[in-house]
């Protein structure tokens, strides 16, 4: 059972990644902090969000951003922050890295910071606190405002690697368990099949990495990859209709704005690919059909929308009727899920024939 542990954390870090995306797509309804609010702010606080660069750190947790025209505190004691890396042109980027508040200090002066959670008095002063209510999301990048909610999105579809914080300890605990079985049973002809099964489970954390069955890995590991674009595709159909209910065309943002989309039948201008971003990528619109909706803050008199105050709010197009679009990028992903362990529990069983096959015709066991 040992070399299943891993997959346990591997379960868990998909878990954790999917309650980051919950909780980051729930604080983007909820308004951006600026200084007209804050003076208005009474003792209770309440839920925003908040951007801007690192300007110092005091007492060793209490992180200073400066934003436009607030400078405000935010209580880093017991939270867990997050480093968007840099990542060029990959269709499923790595995931953020999860660094502890202490470790905060080793960020250079001017980096850009995300904080979204609570606003609560805390020593005379408002302060970003997390709660177990609320808790706080800190998100250190280098992205463009414009570009970040979807990169969040993606980074977030992390890789279900089997390799995690509970691999080493369980690999090892789990092989000298059998290594000793083995050996206690060597000398006892009767359990000569016991000593080849404990022999065999030795290898099994390392069955899907070595011949015949490494082929069919790699099959699964490009299954995987496709699964997990297929994932992140299903989250960006999705996030522009956070704002709107069902059965409605457009609402009203924390900014005052009005959001929606229009429908057209093609891109509006010449070159509006580069001037209007697509929210699916362009290989994965539906051919032949032309209809799209552009999804933003609704011009006057008919104009096209336009890109709202708040930077994170979706502004694109995407192809008409995002509800069976994601759907249909859903059953994408569970085929490929699917297929891809198929292949993988296929591949391990070739291997453990393999070695049975060996062990047994070895002499002496």
């Amino acid at each position: 059972m040992y070399g299943i542990i891993p997959f346990a954390g591997a379960f868990y870090s998909r878990y954790k990644w999917r309650r980051f995306r919950k909780r980051f797509i729930e604080l983007t309804l909820f308004p951006v902090l600026d200084y007209s609010q804050y003076r208005k702010m009474e003792d209770s606080g309440g839920i925003f969000r908040f951007t801007g660069e690192i300007e110092s750190i005091t007492d060793g947790r209490i992180l200073w951003i400066k934003g436009e025209d607030l400078t405000i505190p935010v209580s880093l004691e017991k939270i867990k922050c997050f480093l968007l890396p840099k990542n060029e042109g990959n269709e499923i980027p790595e995931a953020p890295e999860q660094i502890r508040w202490n470790r905060v200090s080793t960020l250079n002066e001017g980096v850009k910071v995300y904080i979204g959670g609570q606003i609560k008095m805390q020593n005379n002063r408002l302060n970003f606190i997390s709660t177990k209510e609320n808790p706080l999301i800190v998100i250190f990048y280098n992205c463009p405002e414009t570009e970040f909610t979807g990169e969040i999105i993606r980074c977030a579809r992390t890789h279900n690697e089997y390799w995690n914080a509970l691999t080493p300890g369980s690999l090892v605990i789990g092989a000298l368990s059998l290594i000793y079985i083995a050996a206690y049973f060597l000398n006892r002809p009767a359990f000569r099949m016991t000593v080849i099964y404990a022999l065999v489970a030795v290898f099994i954390p390392i069955l899907p990495v070595i011949p015949p069955g490494l082929l069919f890995t790699a099959l699964h590991r490009r299954m995987r990859w496709y699964s997990r674009k297929f994932r992140a595709y299903w989250d960006l159909a999705r996030l522009p209709l956070r704002y709107l209910k069902p059965g409605e065309e457009s609402a009203v943002l924390t900014t005052g704005e009005k959001y929606g989309f229009v429908k057209l039948n093609s891109l509006p201008v010449d070159g509006a690919k580069e001037e209007i971003p697509l929210l699916i990528p362009e290989s994965f619109m539906e051919k032949g059909k032309h209809e799209l909706l552009f999804f933003g803050v609704m011009g006057l008199n008919g104009d096209l929308p336009v890109r709202s105050k708040d930077k994170f709010a979706s502004y694109g197009i995407m192809p008409a009727n995002p509800a069976l679009l994601t759907r249909r990028y859903a059953v994408s992903a569970y085929i490929a899920d699917i297929f891809a362990w198929l292949v993988l529990f296929l591949g391990i069983s070739i291997n453990i024939v393999f070695i049975f096959m060996i062990l047994y015709f070895l002499g002496g066991i």
